[in-house]
């Protein structure tokens, strides 16, 4: 991770994808981390990305199943009193 949060992802196509990491947490035994396409806007996308290991790899998937991503949506909520989180 850079200085300003910013991390690199690489996606399934080979793509590189950069995102802001707004918080990190560990819930339940999963490390999850709340992250963003910017920090400037205030309309900004979000994702919440489940950290998986494989091996000595490490993986990040977006969270989609809707009751999880209500739990840990809340709990983000929580620690960022300023933000909310809508689904899409």
């Amino acid at each position: 991770m850079s200085e300003n949060g910013q991390i690199m992802l690489t996606a399934d196509d080979g793509s590189e994808v950069a995102f802001f990491v707004l918080e990190k947490a560990d819930i339940a035994g999963n490390s999850y981390l709340l992250v963003s396409d910017s920090i400037e806007e205030e309309e900004a996308e979000a994702l919440i990305l489940r950290e998986m290991e494989e091996g000595d790899m490490v993986m990040y998937e977006v969270v989609e199943e809707e009751k999880e991503l209500a739990i840990i949506s809340k709990y983000f909520e929580e620690l960022l009193e300023d933000i909310e989180l809508k689904p899409e």
